[in-house]
């Protein structure tokens, strides 16, 4: 914005120099030749009069003059011979002689030529004609146009100067409502404009700030909502946990304990769930801004945590890709992708065989780095690839009994908060590929 109005300033002011300028160049231009001709016409009017006057004294002053003036030329009379070179028969002569008009020859349509020739007619049948050299009518003409030329120029850059500093000063108000909108996309909800500028910026850095306000109040009221949320459902689902155990242990039914326990398995689902929603609820409610965070970093501490419970079942996570040569950042909220790895990670060991292995990429693309997870599994048919991210939504061979379906959920809103997006594909060889993809954080190169 600021470029253009600065052109369009610039614009503005060379249209002006052009329609001022110009044409008194043009009017400067055509009052230099007009002076130059008369000038001239003056000069030969005069050589024309001693030449006609026929008498000795003015013969002399004529070839006198003629010699301090340069290049004239003279037809004889019979009195009077200045003995000065005779001019070249042509039409000029012919209309001066036997018209008796004077001629006058730029030698050029455009502006001048080299030379302006005047013929002027005398007495006697005769004619005196002046070569005048405009080599310096040329010299004044160049000074005429690149005065104003350079004048021109110099207007220009104090123009854009000014352009430039009116263009900032106009537009302030909108950098600081795109800075704070910048701030608020990233997560900042306490980011504000000051309100700057015409009325009409004004009412808009009001009316945003009234909203940011407003949206502030909402997530706050939904995260107390969410706290209060987790205490009071785990509370009672411990309770009922805990009688149910003691429950078990004092009966001696087989049939009363083997309701007992289904009763227990149950509310461990149920609990399972209720942690799920949690976890999902505070990822919805919570925003926070985006750091540069190290994604080798992270990636080594998750893999460092599941490899244990992997080595039960005799199941290999191995990393590759470029993560292993370099170290790119990624911008993402902190412990969004502590929260995305284990959801991915659990999923591909619950699914992956007994021996099986689960290989964890990282690839660098232009402005994003894409995080893969693949493992050996069952994998899944395009049909339910659509459907994988819903709530409660369970694939055959995706998750395990103990799984709630919320696990790909919360993957997919930590990564859309970042601003990332997460796809599932088939991996080589079989199985599934979880393939995430991360803004990169322009430290990081990639």
């Amino acid at each position: 914005m600021n470029r253009q109005l600065i052109r369009s300033y610039i614009l503005l002011v060379a249209v002006a120099i052009f329609l001022f300028t110009v044409p008194v160049a043009f009017t400067l231009t055509d009052q230099l030749r007009d002076d130059t001709r008369q000038s001239v016409l003056r000069e030969a009017r005069t050589m024309a009069l001693l030449l006609g006057n026929g008498d000795k004294a003015s013969c002399e002053a004529l070839a006198k003059v003629a010699r301090a003036y340069g290049d004239v030329q003279a037809t004889p009379t019979a009195a009077c011979d200045p003995r000065l070179e005779r001019p070249t028969a042509d039409a000029a002569l012919t209309r001066a002689v036997e018209r008796n008009q004077p001629t006058t020859d730029w030698g050029s349509d455009f502006v001048w030529g080299e030379n302006l020739t005047v013929t002027f007619p005398a007495k006697g049948d005769a004619a005196v004609r002046i070569v005048y050299s405009t080599s310096d009518m040329t010299k004044r003409l160049w000074q005429i146009w690149g005065f104003r030329a350079a004048l021109a120029v110099l207007v220009l850059g104090a123009a854009a100067a000014i352009g430039a500093y009116a263009a900032r000063r106009i537009t302030a108000p909108l950098r600081e409502l795109n800075s704070m909108a910048s701030k608020f996309s990233d997560g900042d909800l306490t980011a504000r404009s000051p309100v700057t500028g015409p009325p009409e910026t004004q009412t808009l850095a009001r009316t945003l700030n009234q909203g940011a306000e407003r949206l502030d109040t909402l997530v706050a009221s939904q995260r107390i909502f969410v706290a209060d949320a987790s205490h009071q459902l785990r509370t009672p689902l411990t309770a009922l946990r805990l009688s149910l155990d003691n429950i078990a242990d004092g009966v001696d039914d087989e049939f009363v304990r083997e309701d007992v326990e289904q009763a227990t398995a149950e509310v461990v689902r149920m609990s399972r769930l209720v942690n799920g929603l949690l976890v999902l609820a505070r990822a919805e409610a919570k925003v926070t801004a985006a750091e540069p965070l190290a994604l080798r970093d992270i990636v080594d501490e998750r893999l460092t945590v599941w490899r244990p419970a992997a080595d039960e079942r005799g199941v290999t996570i191995a990393l590759r890709g470029s993560v292993v040569d370099d170290r790119p950042s990624v911008l993402a909220s902190p412990g969004h992708l502590d929260q995305v790895l284990d959801n991915v990670l659990s999923n591909a060991l619950e699914v992956s065989p007994d021996g099986g292995r689960i290989t964890v990429e990282v690839e660098s693309r232009a402005d994003t780095v894409v995080l893969s997870v693949l493992d050996e599994g069952p994998g899944m048919p395009d049909s339910d690839k659509s459907r994988a991210f819903d709530r409660f939504w369970r694939g055959q061979g995706l998750t395990g009994r103990s799984g709630s379906g919320l696990g790909l959920a919360v993957v997919k809103q930590l990564v859309t908060d970042d601003g990332g997006t997460v796809t599932l594909a088939d991996a080589p060889g079989g199985g599934l590929k979880v393939e995430i993809s991360l803004r990169a954080s322009p430290r990081s190169g990639g």
